[in-house]
């Protein structure tokens, strides 16, 4: 068999060397054998791209619901699982802050079958010790009746599709509650990005800390999301030996006071952990050197995102969030990674449930995600983005990961419709059942009304991306200060990208509408105004930008009603002394 192959192989170099004129018989042969390879052939690029295993999505129906069924109890002080599903479910993320104390655990014991019952093979089959921990998860989520859950299965006692750590998100703020896991399914079709595998779970609860007596609960519909850490990053092909942050709250500043290395004296971790949650190595030296360098305004931002970061990566990412309206990502809600021996930093995409909510949000009258936050003017007060932004290359870059997403492959009304109409099919009668229909945000027809406008939406997004780069970019309000016996308050210059002239209109007023206004100034080339002082009270400051081409902008400054934001608006406090203090949104 072997001499066939040659001779056959020999016979293809023959009929080579009669076609395209090789110069022997020897290359033919060569190049009929492999050991010969064109260098056309070879990629010379320096880029280094990090690629999912896609194969990881294919294992399962993504129209799959599983079951759960887990048992709390009351465990151990050493274990923190000394308190009661009560407490878990009572306490939020900010009455731990107040307290002082982690978040309690209780117990649990999760089993995986179907809506008869478990299954044979699943974890937690035959068991009947508890297997886990289970504690809140989530921030400003864990404010909501409806909990978000973390499930740490224990040491040797199995895992669940290869994940130990099981969060279930319930969304209760998504009126559909698939947002989430439409998001990720549609990464899966962005070679460029990397997804996380997510699953529909239906949870059970038996509540044996309140009567050993208990029976399994409905607690109705979750997402089941990968947690991004060591295993994960192992499962998808990455280096689990790298850097792995989740990001909290950064744009990017260096951060000199909190941001150091884990031997210095300032050093600590909750207070880093608050900018950035470390998950993989936790020697700080090469993220102090990137953050060093994006604020080192005297090194080109070419040179930067040559050397440490993945310009397809960042474009394709922002693309990503720019088409779907997932505006809660200027410095949170994405990871940072980078592997041990490379100095190259990639975003990894996270916590996706706010895209595509401006419909639904019309429906129940709040007014998120207008003005700046439409288009790439939302990432314009993160020092890396904006920086990005500033350079024709990666607004070039962008511009084809937008087109190739929206236009070409990814968003298209026919693979979007292929998700959503499914999930609205499976998921609506369960939304509007049980414990979930007392919490859904939107009404059976609402539901309706947001699955078929989600594509208008779609095409929204990209009208909205390409007006924002004709518009200057926002900017901040400072606080009025007291000069000569008048008030004087400035703020920063806008940007704009064609490097037209910018000019300013600021406007100050007693009420949010500015209905009757104290003060109207336009016209003005250099961003100051100066006004007379004011009697006692609450007091609103605009400002808007607007280019020689007629587009205007408002500042980035926002006064927050319950229902939204009022935009490009500064509120602030005249006292009786004249003193002026500013108003300030504060998490309760």
């Amino acid at each position: 068999m072997r001499m066939k192959r040659i001779v056959s192989l020999i016979a293809v170099a023959a009929m080579l060397l009669s076609m395209c004129g090789c110069s022997s018989f020897k290359e033919a042969a060569d190049t009929a054998l492999g050991t010969k390879v064109d260098k056309q052939d070879i990629d010379t690029t320096t880029d280094i791209h990090i690629r999912d295993k896609n194969l990881l999505y294919t294992q399962y129906d993504n129209t799959e619901i599983v079951t759960m069924y887990l048992t709390v109890s009351t465990g151990n002080e050493g274990e923190g699982t000394n308190h009661t599903w009560e407490e878990i479910n009572t306490y939020s993320a900010y009455d731990y802050d107040r307290m002082g104390v982690d978040r309690y655990k209780v117990a649990g014991l999760l089993q995986v079958g179907n809506e008869d019952g478990l299954v044979a093979g699943e974890l937690g089959y035959g068991q009947v010790a508890p297997n886990c921990t289970v504690q809140i998860r989530g921030q400003s989520s864990s404010r909501n009746p409806q909990k978000n859950y973390k499930i740490s299965i224990k040491d040797n006692k199995g895992d669940w599709r290869g994940q130990t750590t099981i969060a279930l998100n319930k969304h209760q703020g998504d009126g559909l509650r698939f947002r989430n896991k439409l998001a990720f399914d549609l990464l899966t079709h962005i070679d460029e990005l990397m997804g996380l595998r997510t699953t529909f779970v239906r949870l059970y609860v038996k509540d044996t800390t309140k009567s050993r007596n208990a029976k399994f609960e409905d607690y109705g519909i979750y997402t089941q999301v990968e947690q991004l850490n060591k295993t994960a990053l192992k499962a998808h092909g990455l280096d689990n030996r790298g850097h792995l942050y989740k990001v909290n709250f950064c744009e990017f500043y260096r951060y000199e006071d909190t941001i150091v290395l884990k031997d210095d004296p300032q050093y600590d971790l909750k207070k880093f952990e608050e900018i950035l949650e470390v998950k993989g190595d936790d020697d700080h030296t090469k993220l102090i050197d990137m953050l060093d360098k994006v604020n080192d305004y005297s090194i080109p931002i070419e040179k930067i995102l040559a050397d440490h970061f993945d310009m397809e990566n960042i474009a394709y990412w922002m693309a990503f969030n720019l088409m779907v309206g997932n505006v809660d990502t200027q410095s949170r809600n994405f990871y940072l990674y980078s592997p041990q021996n490379i100095d190259r930093w990639y975003i990894l995409p996270w916590d996706i449930d706010g895209m595509l909510r401006r419909t639904e949000y019309k429906l129940v009258g709040r007014t998120d995600y207008e003005h700046w936050e439409s288009g790439v003017s939302n990432y314009w007060g993160n020092v890396l983005f904006k920086r990005c932004l500033q350079t024709k290359s990666f607004r070039d870059e962008l511009d084809k990961a937008v087109k190739r997403e929206y236009r070409y492959m990814t968003l298209t009304p026919e693979l979007v419709n292929s998700y959503v109409n499914d999930y609205a099919k499976l998921l609506k009668p369960l939304v509007f059942s049980g414990r979930d229909a007392t919490y859904v945000p939107i009404t059976r027809a609402e539901y309706d009304a947001v699955v078929k406008g989600i594509n208008a939406e779609i095409a929204d997004n990209y009208t909205r991306y390409k007006a924002s780069l004709k518009k200057p970019m926002p900017f901040y309000i400072g606080r009025p200060q007291e000069k000569d016996g008048r008030y004087v308050v400035e703020w920063d210059a806008s940007y704009d990208f064609k490097g037209e002239d910018i000019t300013y209109t600021f406007e100050l007023s007693k009420d949010y509408h500015f209905k009757n206004p104290i003060a109207v100034q336009t016209g003005l080339a250099i961003p100051t105004a100066t006004f007379d002082k004011l009697p006692a009270g609450q007091y609103f400051m605009r400002v808007a930008a607007k280019n020689e081409s007629g587009e205007t902008q408002y500042a980035f400054d926002y006064y927050r009603l319950e229902l939204g934001k009022i935009y490009g608006t500064k509120c602030f406090y005249v006292d009786k002394d004249g003193k002026i203090t500013e108003d300030v949104y504060v998490e309760s």
